[in-house]
C-alpha cells in the first residue's frame, strides 16, 4: 500500500520565494501556455475577487467567504477600482497571501499565477506579497471582518465545518487594525489554545463548543471588546444557541477561571513593542541589477524620485517605517524583462541577505513587499520617497 507524503510546508525565511529552478517551476512553466479560465472575468469591473490555490490551480472563492483565510493555504486577491469617479479605466491592486502553514507548491504557484494575472492585465496592477500576521493595511482594508483560521486544502487540515461542532477547543485573538480613511477593521486570528498564545493587550475568545469564554485584557479598547462580542454572537448563532457565553474582564471577578483553562499559574505575556528593524531609521533606495546573471543592489543617493530612472528597477527599503513597514519595488518602463518578472523574488533575496548580514531577528522577511510599474505608483510610496 502506497504511503502519502505530506506536502512540504513553505518556509518564508527561505531566500527563494518562487522556488526558481525547482520542479515546481518546471511544472508551472509547462502549463504557462494553457488558458487560465479563472482570469476570464478578472478585472473587468470594479470590485474584489479572491482565488485559492488548489493543486496548482486557482479556484474562485465565493463572495460570502471573502475575508476568511486558512493558514494552510495560499490565495490571490484582486481589487479593481477607479481612482476617481471620472476615471475611464480601472486601476488594480493585486495581492498574493501566504498562510504560515501553506505548502511550497501552493506558495510558488501563487507567486507564478500572480505574475500571470499581472500579464493578463497588461502590467497595470500594483503587486503585493502578503504573509500571514504581517498583512498590509491596504490588504486588511478590503475586509470589514478578517478571519485567519487553522486549516487548508493540502496541509493535512480540514476547513472548519458549518455549523461549528460542539466538541472543539479553539482560541481566537481579536483586535482591530487601522486601515485607510481612519477606519478600523475587525481582525480575528485563530491561535494555538495554549498559554504561550496569551499576549497582553488583546481580547481572547476560547471556544469550547458548549461554552464560549470571552476575556477582555486591560489593554484592549472598548471597540475591540464590542467587536469580539459580535464574533462570539456569530458563533452562538451558527450553533443555533447551543453555546453558553461567559465574559471576563482582567482584574475582575472570575478572571482567574479563564487563565486556569491554560494551566495553573498562567499569566499574560508582555506585548513585544521593540521595532521591527533597528538597523536603519530612514528609507534607503537601491538600484537593482541582474546584468551579470546575479542580482545586485546598489545604494543610490539621494532617496528621492529624482534618483529613479526609467531604464532600471529600484528597491526602496522602508522596513523601519513606523506606520506601514514595507519593501517597495519600482520598475522603470525600460527595465529588463527579468527585472519586471522576478523583482518580488529579488526583494525576498534582499531581505534574506540583510537578515543574514546583520544577524538580526528584527529583520522581518515577512513584511509586505509591494511592486509597481512606473506611472502606477502607490500613494504610500510617493509619500516616502
Amino acid at each position: 500500500m502506497a504511503h502519502l507524503t505530506k506536502p512540504t510546508t513553505y518556509n518564508i525565511e527561505d531566500s527563494n520565494i518562487a522556488l526558481l529552478g525547482s520542479d515546481l517551476e518546471k511544472h508551472v512553466r509547462e502549463h504557462a501556455g494553457d488558458e487560465e479560465t479563472a482570469w476570464k472575468d478578472a478585472g473587468t469591473s470594479a470590485g474584489l475577487q479572491v482565488w485559492r490555490i488548489v493543486n496548482f490551480h486557482v479556484s474562485p472563492v465565493a463572495s460570502q467567504k471573502h475575508g476568511t483565510f486558512y493558514d494552510g493555504d495560499s490565495y490571490i486577491v484582486l481589487n479593481s477600482y477607479k481612482k476617481n469617479p471620472d476615471a475611464e479605466t480601472l486601476s488594480y491592486d493585486l495581492h498574493f497571501w501566504l498562510g504560515q502553514n501553506t505548502t511550497q507548491d501552493e506558495a510558488g504557484t501563487a507567486a507564478y499565477k500572480t505574475v500571470e494575472l499581472d500579464d493578463h492585465l497588461h502590467g497595470k496592477p500594483v503587486q503585493f506579497r502578503e504573509v500571514q500576521g504581517y498583512e498590509s493595511p491596504r490588504f486588511l482594508s478590503y475586509f470589514p471582518r478578517f478571519y485567519c483560521l487553522q486549516g487548508g486544502a493540502a496541509s493535512g487540515f480540514h476547513h472548519v465545518s458549518d455549523p461549528p461542532p460542539l466538541n472543539v477547543r479553539k482560541l481566537y485573538r481579536v483586535n482591530l487594525s487601522k486601515v485607510s480613511g481612519g477606519r478600523s477593521n475587525l481582525v480575528v486570528r485563530e491561535v494555538p489554545a495554549t498559554a504561550e498564545s496569551l499576549v497582553a493587550g488583546d481580547v481572547y475568545v476560547l471556544d469550547k463548543g458548549t461554552q464560549i469564554l470571552q476575556f477582555n485584557s486591560k489593554g484592549s479598547a472598548g471597540q475591540e471588546r464590542f467587536k469580539a462580542a459580535e464574533f462570539v454572537r456569530s458563533l452562538v448563532e451558527e450553533r443555533k444557541s447551543q453555546s453558553e457565553v461567559t465574559v471576563y474582564d482582567e482584574g475582575g471577578s472570575g478572571a482567574g477561571l479563564f487563565l486556569h483553562e491554560f494551566g495553573e499559574g498562567t499569566e499574560f505575556h508582555a506585548m513585544d513593542t521593540a521595532p521591527m528593524d533597528f538597523s536603519q531609521e530612514n528609507p534607503v533606495l537601491y538600484r537593482i541589477s541582474d546584468a551579470t546573471g546575479t542580482v545586485t543592489f546598489e545604494k543610490v543617493h539621494p532617496t528621492s524620485q529624482a534618483s529613479l530612472s526609467t531604464d532600471d528597477a529600484f528597491l526602496l527599503d522602508n522596513s523601519a517605517g513606523s506606520s506601514s513597514p514595507a519593501i517597495y519595488i519600482w520598475i522603470g518602463n525600460k527595465a529588463s524583462l527579468n527585472e519586471r518578472r522576478l523583482s518580488l523574488q529579488y526583494a525576498q533575496r534582499y531581505l534574506y541577505d540583510k537578515k543574514v548580514r546583520l544577524e538580526s531577528d528584527r529583520v522581518r522577511v515577512s513584511i509586505p513587499t509591494v511592486k509597481m510599474q512606473e506611472g502606477f505608483e502607490t500613494s504610500e510610496f510617493l509619500e516616502i520617497i
